[in-house]
């Protein structure tokens, strides 16, 4: 009995980058399905160490990294900050 026939696993981004710096015609992997996600900029931010022990502590409690707890809160506050805004 034959074998079914699996389909290949598509190539890795880096792949595809290269295979476009060759000059191939890569657009068979873009499909207009995907989403664009807006541009990420790196910032620096000063804490207090009681700060610090806040949050990471929270990032123990979630189990999520001080990064995502940082995020997570920034967001609910302006997102009450928004709805704060929209109510006067």
């Amino acid at each position: 009995m034959p074998r079914p026939v699996e389909s290949p696993k598509p190539p890795s981004a880096e792949r595809i980058a290269e295979m476009a710096d060759r000059g191939e015609n890569v657009s068979r992997f873009f499909t207009r399905k995907g989403k664009m996600m807006p541009a990420v900029q790196r910032v620096n931010v000063d804490f207090a160490q009681p700060m610090l022990e806040e949050l990471d502590n929270a990032a123990m409690e979630l189990n999520i990294s001080r990064q995502a707890v940082i995020k997570s809160l920034l967001r609910i506050a302006l997102d009450q900050q928004q709805l704060a805004r929209k109510a006067r």
